[in-house]
């Protein structure tokens, strides 16, 4: 099939990064180690990364290629979703970008979580994407409103959705949520009903094999993230599960996600309170009157000091490898000069 740009989500925002006579820009559906598939007009292309290096783009993004099929640049995103890389070293690692809506699945049963939930609604929000709450497998539950209801009284009252992902009238009415030209992403522990949810909103068939009785999980697990055409018009990345997400340059989404509790603490009597032991502390205060829950504010409290840390320890990262790559060229700019002589 033949798209558009318009139909690949392309819009004034990424126009203006460019001029008249730039080539056509791709949009990025995948990602490999040293190369990216891309969508165009003209179908897919092999993109090859000038470095070989894949890891600064994310499924979702708009580049521009020479001739060679080489990228030569990384459009400015609109959204982009990432997390603290998995190992000892702090980086970070890109989850997928340009994303409108993103889908935080979860599931009626044992995998359900709201400190997990805060993670994924503080995520989103830092990215700039609109998060729907999916709680799916309610055919397997007996009063699905309980979570549902869970979800709903957290104060920045998210936008939740309960369905049977199996339901095509109910899968329908969730795609509602995206638009012709726009893009959605799943993200959400592992079988959850992602992958469900995808085949019924693209039409694929991508393999499931039910559920465990253990563990309420199912057995298929994504591997890797696609960009995906949608029934609707719209786009889909689905991502595989995530055992952890650490949060990293996140804290406009805590601000957004645990607004109330950063509102109160403007009335304590230290600029620099800890909420912990300190005279004057208003959440403590609203504690002790039973206005706040304390284990909400446990969960704010721990979000802050992941963030804080693994955002101050990357920006370190990141001068550290600024300062190496002026190094380098020095040297390599001044073994230049010698030769010429």
């Amino acid at each position: 099939m033949n798209y558009t740009l318009q139909d690949l989500g392309w819009s004034s925002f990424y126009a203006a990064q460019i001029e008249a006579d730039s080539p056509t820009p791709f949009r990025v559906s995948e990602v490999h180690r040293s190369s990216v598939t891309a969508l165009s007009p003209a179908g897919y292309t092999q993109l090859l990364s000038p470095d070989h290096e894949t890891g600064s783009i994310a499924v979702g993004d708009w580049v521009l290629a020479d001739p060679e099929n080489r990228i030569t640049t990384i459009l400015e995103r609109q959204t982009l979703l990432q997390r603290r890389a998995a190992g000892h070293e702090v980086k970070s690692q890109l989850i997928a970008a340009n994303v409108d809506t993103l889908f935080i699945v979860s599931s009626c049963n044992a995998d359900f979580n709201i400190a997990r939930l805060e993670r994924y609604l503080a995520l989103s929000e830092a990215a700039g994407s609109y998060p729907v709450v999916l709680l799916t497998k309610t055919d397997m539950c007996d009063d699905p409103e309980v979570y549902r209801q869970q979800v709903a009284s957290l104060p920045q009252a998210p936008t939740v959705e309960v369905l049977n992902a199996k339901d095509p009238q109910e899968v329908a009415r969730t795609m509602a949520w995206v638009s012709k030209g726009q893009t959605a992403a799943f993200v959400g522990s592992s079988g959850v009903g992602k992958t469900t949810l995808a085949n019924g909103m693209t039409g694929d068939n991508d393999a499931t094999a039910g559920i465990r009785e253990d563990d309420a999980r199912g057995r298929h697990t994504t591997t890797a993230r696609f960009l995906k055409p949608m029934r609707n018009g719209g786009w889909l990345i689905d991502t595989p599960g995530m055992r952890e997400l650490q949060l990293v340059d996140a804290q406009e989404g805590l601000d957004a996600v645990f607004e109330d509790l950063r509102i109160l603490a403007q009335s304590c009597k230290f600029n620099d309170c800890n909420h912990d032991t300190e005279p004057g502390c208003a959440i403590k205060t609203a504690i002790e009157a039973g206005d706040v829950d304390p284990d909400r504010v446990a969960r704010w409290l721990k979000l802050e000091r992941e963030n804080t840390l693994n955002s101050e320890t990357l920006a370190q990262t990141r001068r550290r490898q600024k300062s190496f790559s002026k190094h380098v060229r020095t040297v390599v700019k001044g073994s230049h000069r010698r030769k010429g002589r």
